[in-house]
């Protein structure tokens, strides 16, 4: 069983240097019905002009992952971290005790597209932490793990999350579905990235780049397909 939260359903703000899309409620976006699932809080959906960005702001408390889907951005921060993220970079900070960052589009002629997911911590007041991994090219038929919690060996994912979650990124493509077995017990979010397919079996349907949804422990695999590609995010949560 899929609680689905469609694409065109999200918040959206067209600010002509920022285009975006918020899952959840955020900034001027509120919908009661939508503030969250478990301790994902927000996933936000942008495209900024070239040259444009978020100047230097602070954050607290809270597991920032980025997910650079085109283009590239420009990172800075109070810890001393200066560089530029391309597509299929991956970027975390562990906000902690208190961070300021900036991120700006590196191009004066290409827009840049990333995904900005938001976890609340389960232990505030921690150190601020940074970290950068990088998604495989291929990832046909199969899930790539991006982070974990930090109690954990660090082989079990590249990211160390304060929080009992666990951050997937996977690819149906023609030929080779992608499928998932839901834990017991848990939350599973899943956002799709990039292209389209569907999700089958008589509870899934079609989904297109910007669907999610909330999946139902318990009810056997799940499992996505695409006659092109269709590149999945996926969220296991407490």
């Amino acid at each position: 069983m899929i609680t689905w939260r469609r694409a065109h359903e999200r918040g959206h703000f067209d600010h002509g240097w920022l285009d975006t899309w918020h899952t959840f409620s955020f900034a001027d976006y509120d919908d009661p019905a939508h503030r969250g699932v478990s301790v994902l809080r927000v996933l936000n959906d942008d495209t900024v002009a070239p040259g444009e960005g978020f100047g230097t702001h602070p954050h607290r408390d809270m597991e920032i992952l980025t997910f650079v889907l085109t283009g590239a951005i420009a990172h800075r921060d109070s810890m001393g971290h200066g560089e530029v993220l391309v597509a299929g970079d991956v970027q975390a900070m562990s906000a902690g005790t208190g961070i300021w960052h900036s991120e700006f589009n590196a191009s004066a002629s290409d827009p840049l597209h990333f995904l900005q997911v938001w976890i609340r911590p389960s232990r505030t007041g921690i150190a601020p932490r940074y970290a950068t991994t990088r998604l495989e090219d291929s990832l046909a038929g199969r899930w790539q793990a991006i982070a974990a919690p930090d109690h954990l060996d660090p082989a079990e994912a590249p990211v160390p999350l304060a929080q009992d979650a666990r951050v997937f990124v996977g690819e149906a493509v023609r030929g080779q579905p992608l499928v998932r077995e839901l834990p017991e017990g848990r939350t599973t979010y899943f956002h799709v990235m990039a292209g389209d397919g569907a999700i089958a079996g008589p509870h899934g349907g079609a989904c297109r780049a910007g669907d999610g949804g909330v999946l139902l422990s318990g009810s056997g695999p799940v499992t996505w397909v695409s006659d092109g590609m269709m590149r999945v995010l996926l969220f296991e949560l407490p």
